[in-house]
This record gives C-alpha cells, sequence and structure tokens, in this order.
C-alpha cells in the first residue's frame, strides 16, 4: 500500500489543484489595448510622387524608432500581467542531487565503533556517495488578497502603457504636422521668390531692349538686374530651408539617412477651408480632453494602481496559507532508483508574521502618499490643460483674423502692382513705385503663406492639446 500512496500521491495533488484553476486562468480577462500601428508594411515610394499629411502620418505610426520603442513598453506591461496571473497557479519543482561524503577520522572510527556494536565484523564505507530526488507541487491557498489586487496593478501598469504609447503617438502625430507644414511654407515661398525672379527677369529683358532702341537708362536695367538678384537669392535661402525642414520630416518618418526619395515631393499648400475658418467651441473641446488626452488618462490608470498597490502592502497583515506535496527519493552508492527508495509528503503551512518593525505599516504610508502625489498631479496636469486649450483657442481665433486679412490684402496688392506695371510700361510711372509695388505684392503673399500655415498650426496645437489629433488621424477610438 506504501508503494502506491508514493506513487499516485504527487498526481492527484496536482490533478485537483491545476484543474480548478485552470478555468480560472482560461477566464481571466485580458486587457483590452491596441498596440500595432494604422499600417505596418513597407512604404512603396517608388509609386509615390506626392506626400501628403495623412500619408505622412501613417508612416511615422508605422516606423518612428521612438514610437517603436514606446510599443515594447507596452508588450512589456503585458507580459508582467501574465506574470502576476501566474500565481494563481500551483508550482511543480523537480530537484535531483549528489554528494560524495569523505568522512574525518575521528568521524569513520565513531561511525565504526556504533555499527560494531550491533555485529563485531561491520564495516563503515568511506567515502561514500548519497543520491536524493524530489518532485514537489505548491500551491499557495491564501496571501492576504496579494495576488488578486498584484493582477489588478498589473492590468492597470498595462492599460498606463498603453496611455502612455497614444501620447507618444498624440506628440508625433503633432510633430509630423508642424514639420510639414513649414516644409509646405518654405516651398509656397520658394514659388512666390521664383515668381518674383520671373517678373524681374521680364521687367529686365524689357528694359534691355529699351535701351537698345535709345528709349530707355541704364539705371532702369540695372534696377531689374539688382532686384532679381535678390529674388534668386531669396529662393536659394528658402530651398535650404526646405531642404532642412525634409530632413526633419523625414527622421520623424523613420526613414534611414533621414532623407526623402528625390522623386517624392509634398503637396502644395492648399486655400483655408470653411472649417478651418470656424469658431472652435471651447467649453466642449475642454471636457473632451478629460476624456481623450493620453496623458491624463496615465495618471488616471497610475492613480488605479496605487489604490491596488496599497491593498497589496496592506497583503503583510494576513497570514499566508500553502498547500504542498511531494516524493523524494535517497538513495546511497548509485542513482539507479528504484520504487523502495521513495517516500511522500503532503503538508499544509500557515505563516504569519508578528513583528517586521514596523515594515508593513511603512509600506503601506508609502503607497497611499504616492497615491496623493499622483492626485495632485493630476489636479495640476487638469488645470495645465484647461489653460492650453483655451490660449490655443485664442491662437486658432487671431490666426483665422490673419488669414481673412492676408487673403484680401494680397488681391489688393496684386491690383495695384498690375495698375503700377501697367502704368510704367507705358511712360506714365516711375521705376520706384514700381519697385514698391513689386515688393509690396511678394511681401503681402509671403504673409498670407505665413498666415496660413499658421493657421493650421494652431489648429494641430489645439487637436494635440485635447486629444482630438488622436481621432483625427484614426489612431484612437472616439469616446
Amino acid at each position: 500500500m506504501k508503494r502506491r500512496v508514493s506513487w499516485f500521491i504527487l498526481p492527484m495533488l496536482c490533478w485537483g489543484v491545476f484543474l480548478p484553476w485552470a478555468g480560472i486562468a482560461q477566464q481571466a480577462p485580458a486587457s483590452k489595448t491596441s498596440v500595432e500601428p494604422r499600417s505596418a508594411g513597407v512604404v512603396d515610394w517608388a509609386a509615390m510622387s506626392t506626400l501628403d499629411l495623412d500619408t505622412a502620418v501613417e508612416i511615422a505610426l508605422a516606423g518612428n524608432p521612438g514610437l517603436e520603442a514606446s510599443a515594447a513598453r507596452v508588450r512589456q506591461a503585458k507580459a508582467q500581467v501574465d506574470q502576476a496571473r501566474s500565481t494563481y497557479w500551483p508550482r511543480l519543482d523537480a530537484n535531483a542531487s549528489g554528494a560524495r561524503v569523505d568522512l574525518s577520522e575521528n568521524a569513520y572510527q565513531e561511525n565504526l565503533a556504533l555499527a560494531r556494536l550491533f555485529n563485531p565484523r561491520a564495516s563503515v564505507t568511506d567515502p561514500e556517495k548519497y543520491y536524493n530526488a524530489d518532485l514537489t507541487a505548491s500551491w499557495t491557498l491564501f496571501d492576504g488578497f496579494e495576488r488578486k489586487f498584484a493582477n489588478a496593478s498589473a492590468r492597470y501598469g498595462e492599460q498606463s502603457s498603453t496611455a502612455a504609447l497614444n501620447d507618444a503617438r498624440r506628440l508625433l502625430i503633432s510633430a509630423v504636422a508642424l514639420s510639414y507644414f513649414s516644409a509646405q511654407l518654405a516651398l509656397e515661398n520658394i514659388s512666390i521668390a521664383r515668381a518674383d525672379e520671373e517678373f524681374n527677369q521680364r521687367q529686365l529683358a524689357d528694359a534691355e531692349a529699351r535701351q537698345r532702341v535709345g528709349t530707355g537708362a541704364l539705371s532702369d536695367v540695372l534696377n531689374f538686374q539688382v532686384r532679381k538678384n535678390q529674388a534668386k537669392t531669396t529662393r536659394i535661402n528658402q530651398e535650404y530651408q526646405h531642404e532642412i525642414a525634409l530632413y526633419g520630416l523625414a527622421a520623424l518618418l523613420g526613414i534611414p539617412d533621414s532623407r526623402l526619395p528625390a522623386h517624392v515631393a509634398l503637396a502644395r499648400l492648399s486655400p483655408e477651408t470653411a472649417p478651418e475658418l470656424s469658431s472652435p467651441p471651447v467649453d466642449e473641446l475642454i471636457a473632451n480632453a478629460m476624456d481623450r488626452r493620453p496623458d491624463i488618462q496615465q495618471v488616471q490608470w497610475s492613480i488605479k494602481q496605487a489604490e491596488a498597490q496599497t491593498k497589496i502592502a496592506q497583503s503583510g497583515y494576513y497570514p499566508t496559507v500553502v498547500l504542498a506535496g511531494s516524493l523524494d527519493g535517497e538513495r546511497v552508492d548509485d542513482p539507479g532508483f528504484g520504487q523502495d527508495d521513495f517516500g511522500n509528503r503532503v503538508q499544509v503551512g500557515l505563516s504569519y508574521n508578528l513583528f517586521s518593525g514596523g515594515f508593513t505599516r511603512a509600506k503601506v504610508r508609502e503607497v497611499r502618499h504616492r497615491r496623493a502625489e499622483l492626485e495632485k498631479r493630476m489636479e495640476e496636469l487638469v488645470l495645465s490643460a484647461t489653460s492650453d486649450i483655451r490660449s490655443s483657442v485664442a491662437l486658432v481665433m487671431t490666426a483665422q483674423a490673419q488669414v481673412v486679412l492676408q487673403r484680401e490684402n494680397v488681391d489688393l496688392v496684386q491690383r495695384t502692382r498690375d495698375l503700377v506695371e501697367k502704368e510704367y510700361n507705358a511712360g506714365q510711372g516711375s521705376l520706384v513705385r514700381l519697385n514698391e509695388a513689386q515688393k509690396d505684392l511678394t511681401t503681402a503673399q509671403s504673409n498670407l503663406a505665413l498666415a496660413l500655415v499658421g493657421l493650421r498650426q494652431a489648429w494641430v496645437e489645439l487637436e494635440t492639446r485635447t486629444g482630438n489629433i488622436l481621432v483625427t488621424y484614426g489612431t484612437a477610438d472616439a469616446p
């Protein structure tokens, strides 16, 4: 009977412990996280000629190294959830050891004398080899609810990491959009400078023709030559600014060597739209920000995690109950274990800390203060977000007024320049007035481009501060 108990006690213990909790582990709710970018495929640059903002954002979300690092942190948090969940399962450990024992002379003589008390011809083997093997199953029945709240803490940590990932996405989209608009501004200024250069080239050709027939002055020729060179200088400077902006954009997109393919160009700056000129609903935006901003969500999950950690710390006030069973084998001389070499043991152990110098109480205080810190940080973040949103709304409204004004100004200055040009060509206007009119036109066009880019950057900043930018680009579910 003893042999049957030896060989069947451990399997029965394992099945009895594992089966009830297998269903629990399978039913444990997995946290809902979404860490995959919208598109993780390889970009087909050969088929692309124009890079618009939406495509640029998709590429950045799929290939930016910083975002990939944040996604790796989410996967780390998911692994921590699995680690915490594993504590509900029993442990099964196998151990084996072998030892060669060489007795001291005194110990040998004592063992020999003891053996010969019963048999005068007995002998003691020295050195002697000992072999041990055991298979142990242990299961924690109760630990003061530490496992329960450790699982909750891990899940909250995973949600916090996911919120951090979404916050990284939010800031990355904002950076891509701002960089894209800066490159568009430089591209528009290049177009304006090129148009100015072409205008002065036409006037230079006419002035040279008039000089050749004796009806024009050399000063007019030199004037338009200087104006053309100035326009060319402006174009070269703006081309440099455009190139620098493209390098920064390519780095955000995660493109190797931080360089866009030579055949890929940005979309041209389009006119303002009706939604861009609409008034932002400030109170609604502030309310939405509390639900949509990932950094706020991250602190909220951290507060919940601190609450769970408080319960974990309080588990030290409770006893721990552990059920264990083992098969233990011991053999001398050789490791050829047989059934008769094994025994078994089943035990229930209870441990309860009576005194640890106030460690548990101090641990509880520590976590409670951490929760208080996070709550105050939450208050500070909400106040800062509210202030930032109101400032961004004011900036959007100012930019809207600037765009309307500069658009009207460009139309007026364009008509003025055309009239002055006709007067000059007819010999009724002065060269100085034509220079001023052309300069006013290029300035007005540059101001309009700057105002239009400023409006779009203001909207990006507002959407970033409200968290709506994640909804706009489809990287988060709208609440």
